[in-house]
């Protein structure tokens, strides 16, 4: 059972300057900071994850695919044509979509908002869609001139790569960012955002892992905007989780159970797996094929059931993210372990540097 902790305490000062703009290039040059069960901290490089694991490991990716969720367009039919900013963030049909919007103030319900293709080529005329319904925070239901995979052409022709805000507001995303912020294994369409502990894998250090007998199995979760919110509530029982649909597959789950009854370990390859993996098991541990939507919340307290250890990216104060490692590894060895990355300049968030966690066992 999870116990109510107050937000604060997951506060750590974070220079701006380590929040990563542009990921490491190659990929797997990233660092990897390991931090063991009772605290102990090695500086090693993404590169040396198949030493770090033992043959009969299995590690678990999120296969999702980020869409191009970014879109820029003008309010039309009004006196008026002000610019406005959308990002897609759930799917609710064929042709419509729950978004963020902003300025809000500047949308009412039965407003048209034509998107743009400036600078892109664009084989579909204008992309026309209606403001169906006007909820709280800028929040708004789309109806689209398109539907189906038209649709879905046309918003690839438009969009940009939806960076997360501690990145976009120093930069705008490019082209770049359409191979940058998507991880070797995106298959299912249908995120706004990466997950991006798996951005660090190329097919040398996947060859490499092969080779040394570690496993990599797929789970899906259709990463939501609700990842990268703080909380802003008092205390972490205040804060409600958004839900995302989460999906593991019988074979996934019956080959991670075989590796458990081996003796090996179920490594997770960033929150959204670990997430997943947590949502599909039982108390016992065995892993359940699962399909539905998750809002687990994870806090120092939870009693992790399936997953072993975790690799995953250096995250923001007061983010949920943080208090899921914390939950993992105890918050004092977490704090400790950032204040030493902070130290010895890893770089931080969705582009940054990663850290390798093994929790006690």
């Amino acid at each position: 059972m999870t116990s109510e902790m107050r937000t604060d305490l997951f506060d750590f000062d974070l220079p701006p300057e380590r929040i990563a703009l542009r990921p490491a290039s190659p990929r797997d040059a990233a660092r990897l900071l390991v931090v063991r069960p009772g605290g102990g901290l090695e500086d090693c490089g993404v590169r040396d994850l198949p030493e770090l694991l033992s043959p009969g490991d299995a590690l678990v990716v999120n296969d999702t695919k980020v869409i191009p969720a970014r879109l820029t367009g003008r309010r039309i039919g009004r006196s008026t044509e002000p610019k406005i900013e959308a990002t897609l963030t759930e799917r609710i049909d064929g042709s419509r979509w729950r978004a963020f919007v902003r300025p809000a103030k500047k949308l009412s319900a039965g407003d048209v908002i034509r998107f743009g293709e400036e600078g892109k080529v664009c084989f579909l005329g204008q992309l026309d869609a209606t403001v169906e319904a006007k909820g709280e925070g800028g929040e708004i239901t789309l109806a689209f001139a398109f539907h189906g995979p038209v649709l879905d052409q046309a918003i690839a022709e438009r969009g940009d790569m939806p960076l997360p805000p501690y990145i976009a507001s120093k930069r705008k995303p490019d082209a770049q960012d359409r191979a940058d912020y998507q991880t070797l294994f995106a298959r299912d369409e249908g995120s706004v955002a990466a997950p991006t502990a798996s951005l660090h894998f190329t097919d040398d250090l996947l060859a490499r892992l092969a080779v040394r007998g570690v496993a990599v199995h797929k789970i899906t979760l259709r990463v939501g905007p609700g990842t990268f919110l703080p909380v802003h509530a008092e205390d972490t029982e205040g804060h409600k989780m958004h839900s995302e649909h989460a999906v593991v597959s019988a074979e996934t789950a019956d080959a991670l159970n075989t590796v458990r009854a081996r003796g090996g370990r179920v490594v997770a390859v960033g929150s959204t797996a670990l997430r997943t993996i947590e949502s599909a098991a039982d108390d016992g541990g065995t892993i359940r094929a699962f399909s539905g939507d998750t809002s687990i919340f994870i806090t120092p307290g939870y009693r992790f059931k399936a997953v072993d250890a975790m690799m995953t990216n250096f995250h923001l104060p007061r983010s949920t993210l943080f208090m899921l490692v914390s939950a993992f590894c105890g918050l004092d060895t977490m704090k400790r372990a950032y204040a030493h990355a902070i130290g010895e300049g890893y770089r931080f968030y969705s582009y940054g540097d990663a850290c390798l966690l093994f929790r006690t066992r």
